[in-house]
């Protein structure tokens, strides 16, 4: 089975490339590369909720602190958790890469 990233889960149009982009601009997650590969993800695409300044329903959402709760309501990161079981990185151990 193909992992998505979020970009692709939320059709958000964020991504280099996308739709959106001249309208909203380029989502962090999409080109952060520090954290490539993470969950089979491109850049941040299955770790959006451990990047700061991710667009969330319209809107910037900001530290990882400040939009967690947010996050841990969001259906797709209850996907990718499901996806990855005990595979799963916690985001304590995805941290440390962003600093």
């Amino acid at each position: 089975m193909k992992k998505i990233n979020c970009w692709e889960y939320t059709k958000c149009g964020r991504q280099p490339g996308g739709d959106k982009v001249k309208e909203l601009g380029v989502c962090i997650a999409s080109i952060e590369k520090r954290t490539n590969g993470i969950h089979g993800g491109i850049n941040g695409g299955r770790v959006c909720w451990a990047i700061a300044g991710t667009l969330c329903r319209g809107q910037i959402q900001g530290s990882f602190a400040q939009k967690l709760a947010d996050c841990l309501k969001c259906d797709f990161y209850h996907l990718v958790r499901k996806e990855e079981g005990e595979n799963f990185v916690l985001s304590k151990d995805i941290l440390p890469m962003l600093q």
